[in-house]
């Protein structure tokens, strides 16, 4: 991610919401690091984190399950043909009603976005990881080297693990980023990874987003 990440807000419903906060999060930049923005929902680092300008729309939380036991959270996600291996954080939504991205000192950590579905789950997973901070290279800088077939393993807390195939990646400008494609529901368990991509504005931020899909093996 890039020192101005922008967080992505959930516009009606959690798809516009967190399509613009995933769009800025995960990107490297030259500019000096600050927190991202929302446009819709956007998701902005945690306290310390950098931001700026991140796709945001406000997503949606859920609404807790009478009488039903929560998910597991992811502990650890694994990409061996790009060289991750990263423990999960949370990421929730901050205050403005942006989606957090892990903050700069954390650049080498993924991040879990709550408000979407638990991997391994019906729906669709996000996690997001930034590309570069202030302090160099982080956990998605190779992510764009990453191939159709690809796996991508998820242990959760409770020692689970499950596994994905990469199943297609693009570039996307942050200003039109497919919230409903990336945030929508899908038939079944999926999950998207994203980080910042392409060019510098004249700010110094990256103008793209790079979304990888991958569905459940």
């Amino acid at each position: 991610m890039s020192r101005t990440y922008h967080p992505f807000r959930r516009a009606a419903g959690i798809l516009p919401a967190i399509a613009v906060c995933v769009a800025l999060a995960g990107c490297s930049s030259t500019a000096s690091d600050t927190s991202p923005s929302a446009a819709g929902p956007a998701s902005s680092a945690h306290s310390g984190s950098e931001s700026s300008g991140s796709p945001g729309s406000t997503a949606p939380t859920r609404p807790p399950r009478a009488g039903k036991a929560e998910p597991v959270s992811p502990a650890s996600v694994s990409i061996p043909s790009v060289g991750v291996n990263s423990t999960v954080m949370r990421l929730g939504l901050n205050a403005d009603g942006t989606v957090e991205v892990p903050p700069a000192e954390q650049g080498m950590t993924v991040g879990w976005y709550t408000g979407g579905a638990v991997p391994g789950k019906p729906g669709a997973a996000v996690l997001i990881g930034h590309n570069d901070t202030r302090f160099g290279r982080a956990v998605f800088h190779d992510l764009k080297k990453i191939r159709k077939g690809a796996d991508i393993s998820v242990r959760d807390k409770a020692g689970k693990t499950v596994h994905f195939k990469v199943t297609g990646m693009e570039t996307v400008d942050k200003k039109a980023f497919p919230t409903d494609k990336v945030y929508g529901s899908t038939d079944g368990s999926t999950l998207r990874l994203i980080t910042c991509d392409g060019a510098f504005d004249a700010n110094g931020h990256p103008v793209d987003n790079l979304i990888v899909y991958a569905a459940l093996r």
